[in-house]
This record gives structure tokens, C-alpha cells and sequence, in this order.
């Protein structure tokens, strides 16, 4: 499968975001970013090696503001390019390039004092311009993140000297540090974004072979800790069989995420390989455009949610691996509550609301569905699901990149299939100019009030009411929450388990 999404960014989208589990990785200061995971044969380990490693995910291009979706978040985040702030693989958020942060009494400015020595591959030294750049580049108007709207109250950015940065804001932000954490910070005279790249992180840009490998070399220069292996390569695959099959023939040493369950049996039992079922953020939505009929109407959701038998869809598609949360909080959220329930699998009721509707004999309406795994597997089984109720699916396949200009910019769709990766991605239903469409006031108020917030329970307890009212309006059907398996030949230590928004820390991996 190959989740190229815009918001993949490190993921839009991040997003969205927060997740628990073993950690990887070497620290610039204390040598740990985390737990490492897996467990690898005693030993010292070969710091010479080069790891490779199986994805279903290539970059669209190399630029995370242009759309270079899930694939360019998971090799280059952290990895090449880094923030002032870094997400762990634990979901909590460390200081990176940002030696220190101090906030005013009202919350609105700023202060961030950067770290000294440095340098981005290209040589240059770090300073605060390439902040001011950055950030910039995020919020620019021909932005493609995901995390753009969290911007929006950047008022003003001084930097006053090279080593400081004044970030003045609108309105309080709870969130302004934990959103700095996607922003790639990249210098701000590099050019050609999209086929190359000048950051400040412990490997380099090798060689990017489209449609087949990415190497990423240890960058000499790297101002912290430098990385436990040579460097690494992504090999790229169009479907699992063929990355399973590279795994089992130690044509790669460990696979990303893995998407074909069925698979694991060829693994499980096996000394020479270790699974690890981590904990995932990506959630599969059906995703209604709520702006136009029928799907302008809440118990035409509501119907359509409980027509579908998810957990059926779940066991089909994961063989009993990943979640069923009945909304667009993950439980790795602080505001995640069990709301499988307020739309639960009825056909009897999904009748009933329908007919309360005015469509008692159904209706008909176009999915738009994405080409890559799961999709369309997803897809067929929402027809027939929702045959059973008189609603007529006409299912429409389109590639990544026709999703994102039909579907994502031009909002040119009924109803479509996604998948979103983030934690805390629930605020995006408090922005109506969202591609779904969703509007309620009260819900986007209370995704306001939250982000004004003073504590972290006061913005916790609305982020709540904002999830339980969704979940009430059906505002889209949130299918599951993907499970994150991990598969690693057993001499490899220390890589990231939970694939927290589509990032892979790879600098820790050690190969024995």
C-alpha cells in the first residue's frame, strides 16, 4: 500500500500527535531518544553497516510543503532535515535545534534561542534567518502542509540576532511548541527543494533512484551524536508480496510498516526475524463532503455509518491486528474516549435513519477511491455493505495525485477514501474550509477555546466535547485505526516501532 496523502508530512499532517511505545535512536546530547527497539543478538554492533530498509511509500518529491506526501515524511524527517522541536517516537516533545524557549505572561510572544556549531549539509551555519525561512515556508500561500492552519497566529518573526528567534503571536496557542515540532527547519538559500535537499540532520541526501531506492548517507558534520550506522537506503515496492519477499531474502534488513497480515506467518516462529506490533495514529476515514447532498444531512451519516459492518472490514483487511475507535481520535490521544458505540453496526437502524431522511429506497453517489491498498479492497466492501440498504455505490478509482487536486484542493467529490496519519488531528473538523467540509460552530468555538487553553486539562476536557459531537454528527465514518507492524531480521536494535505520523527515525538502528 502507498499512503501518499498531502498531509503526510511530518506528516500533516501531521500531525496528528501522540504515541507510546519503544523509541530509537541516538540523542544529539544524551545518546538516547529513546528505548531502542527490538532486541538484537549480544554483541557489539558494526557502525560501518548500511542498513536497508522495505518501504511502500516513495516520495512524491523531496519538498514536505509541496506535496511530497507520507513517503519524503518517513525518510526525511529527523533524519535529513530537523526541527527546533523533535516528536519521539514516544509522542513526546524534546528540544532539538531550539536550545531553550521562554514565553511571555499572556502567551503571545515567543523566544526561542537556537543551538550553536550547526551546520547544514551544505556547509552553512545555522542561524535565524533559516528559522524565519522555514517556518515561513509552511505558511506561505502556495503551501501544500497539512500544518499550515496551525499558523495562523504567527503575527510577526523578529530575529534579532543570529542565534535568536521572536515569534509574536494573535492569540494563545497551547499547541505552538508541539506544532513547531513538523516544521523541517532548512536553509534558506537551498534551492530546488523538490529533487534535493540542505538540512541540519545526521544524514545527507545519497542518490534518490525514482521508483526503486533512496540512500541517505552519515553526514561527517552532524553537530550531535552521529548516527549508529554507515547510512541507509529505502528500497521502494509497489506491492507487500514483493517487499515480503525481500525481507525473507535479506535483500532489505527490516520493513517500515507492514501491510499484508496474511503475510506474518512466514515470519512468525522464525528466529532470524522479529515482529513488532507497534502503535499507529493512521486512521481510514469515508470521508463525506458534507457541503452537498445527501451527505449535507447528519442522519444520512449517521445511516451510512451504521450500515457498515467495520469490524468485518477490520478482520478482512488485518486479520484481528488493528482498532475500531468509532472516531477521529486515536487512543494514543490525551483526549481519546471508546465512541464505537454512537454509531454502532445496525442495518435496521441505518434503515430507519434513512427513511427519517427521505431516501427510504436509498440513493446512489460516487466513491472516490484511492488506487493503492487498501482502497479499493475498502471500497468494494462498502458497496456491498451499503446494497443492503438500498444505497448505490459507484466506485470511482484515482491515483494519489488526481485525489489530491479532485478530492483534497478542489473538493470535487461525494464521498472518498483516506487515510490520515497524525495525532491531535481532530482539529481539523473546526475548520469548515477543511476538504470535507464539516461546519458547526460550536465545534469549531470549541476547537478555539482549546488551542486559548491555559492547561492542558482545560484543552483536553473540550477537545473531548469536540470529539463526542462529531462522532454524534456521523461528520465523516471513521473506519479504523491501522495497526503498525514492524518487521526486522533479528540482528538489527534500535528503529522506531510506532511510525508516529509516518516518521522513521533510522540514525539509532544498529546492525550486529
Amino acid at each position: 500500500m502507498n499512503r501518499k496523502t498531502p498531509w503526510l508530512i511530518g506528516a500533516v499532517i501531521a500531525v496528528a500527535l501522540t504515541l507510546t511505545g519503544c523509541g530509537s535512536g541516538s540523542g544529539p546530547e544524551s545518546g538516547a531518544q529513546g528505548a531502542p527497539a527490538g532486541t538484537a543478538a549480544s554483541g557489539s554492533h558494526d557502525p560501518e553497516a548500511t542498513i536497508e530498509i522495505g518501504s511502500l511509500y516513495e516520495p512524491q518529491n523531496l519538498d514536505n510543503t509541496a506535496g511530497g506526501g507520507q513517503g519524503v515524511t518517513e525518510a526525511f524527517n529527523g533524519n535529513v532535515y530537523e526541527g527546533l522541536f523533535r516528536l519521539t517516537d514516544e509522542g513526546k516533545v524534546e528540544n532539538l535545534l531550539a536550545e531553550s524557549q521562554e514565553v511571555s505572561p499572556d502567551g503571545l510572544t515567543y523566544t526561542f534561542k537556537l543551538r550553536q556549531g550547526v551546520t547544514f549539509h551544505s556547509g552553512a551555519p545555522l542561524t535565524s534567518a533559516d528559522v524565519k525561512y522555514s517556518i515561513e515556508k509552511v505558511t506561505a500561500d502556495d503551501s501544500q502542509s497539512a500544518r499550515k492552519s496551525s499558523f495562523d497566529v504567527i503575527k510577526s518573526i523578529e530575529t534579532p540576532d543570529d542565534a535568536t528567534v521572536v515569534v509574536k503571536l494573535s492569540d494563545k496557542s497551547i499547541s505552538f511548541v508541539y506544532n513547531l515540532s513538523y516544521v523541517w527547519i532548512i536553509n534558506h538559500a537551498a534551492k530546488d527543494l523538490a529533487t534535493s535537499e540542505d538540512g541540519t540532520g545526521p544524514y545527507k541526501l545519497g542518490a534518490w533512484k525514482r521508483g526503486s531506492t533512496l540512500s541517505l548517507d552519515r553526514f561527517d558534520g552532524y553537530w550531535g551524536t552521529k548516527p549508529a550506522n554507515k547510512g541507509v537506503v529505502f528500497h521502494y515496492f509497489t506491492e507487500a508480496t514483493a517487499l515480503n519477499n525481500a525481507l525473507l531474502t535479506n535483500a532489505v534488513d527490516i520493513v517500515t510498516s507492514e501491510q499484508s497480515p496474511d503475510a506474518l506467518a512466514q515470519f512468525q516462529g522464525n528466529d532470524d526475524y522479529k515482529i513488532t506490533n507497534g502503535k499507529s495514529t493512521t486512521k481510514l476515514l469515508l470521508a463525506f463532503n458534507d457541503r452537498v447532498k445527501p451527505f449535507n444531512d447528519r442522519l444520512v451519516r449517521k445511516a451510512v455509518s451504521s450500515a457498515i459492518d467495520d469490524k468485518k472490514l477490520l478482520d478482512s483487511i488485518w486479520a484481528g491486528y488493528g482498532t475500531l475507535i468509532g472516531s477521529m481520535v486515536p487512543p494514543s490521544d490525551p483526549w481519546y474516549e471508546d465512541l464505537t458505540s454512537v454509531n454502532p453496526y445496525d442495518v435496521n437502524l441505518a434503515k430507519q435513519q434513512l427513511a427519517q431522511a427521505g431516501y427510504p429506497d436509498g440513493f446512489s453517489f460516487t466513491l472516490d477511491t484511492p488506487s493503492y491498498d487498501p482502497h479499493p479492497t475498502a471500497a468494494t466492501f462498502i458497496k456491498s455493505e451499503l446494497a443492503k440498504v438500498g444505497i448505490n455505490v459507484t466506485i470511482n478509482v484515482i491515483t494519489a495525485d488526481e485525489w489530491y487536486t479532485k478530492v483534497y484542493k478542489n473538493r470535487d467529490f461525494t464521498a472518498t477514501l483516506q487515510e490520515h496519519v497524525n495525532d491531535r488531528d481532530v482539529v481539523w473538523y473546526g475548520n469548515p474550509d477543511f476538504y470535507w467540509g464539516y461546519d458547526n460552530p460550536d465545534v469549531a468555538k470549541w476547537v478555539k477555546d482549546a488551542e486559548r487553553s491555559d492547561t492542558v486539562e482545560q484543552q483536553t476536557e473540550l477537545l473531548k466535547k469536540v470529539n463526542r459531537q462529531i462522532a454524534d454528527d456521523a461528520a465523516s465514518d471513521w473506519l479504523y485505526l491501522y495497526p503498525q507492524i514492524v518487521v526486522a531480521a533479528s540482528n538489527l536494535s534500535g528503529y522506531p516501532v510506532n511510525g508516529l505520523n509516518s516518521q522513521f527515525y533510522a540514525y539509532g538502528i544498529k546492525k550486529s
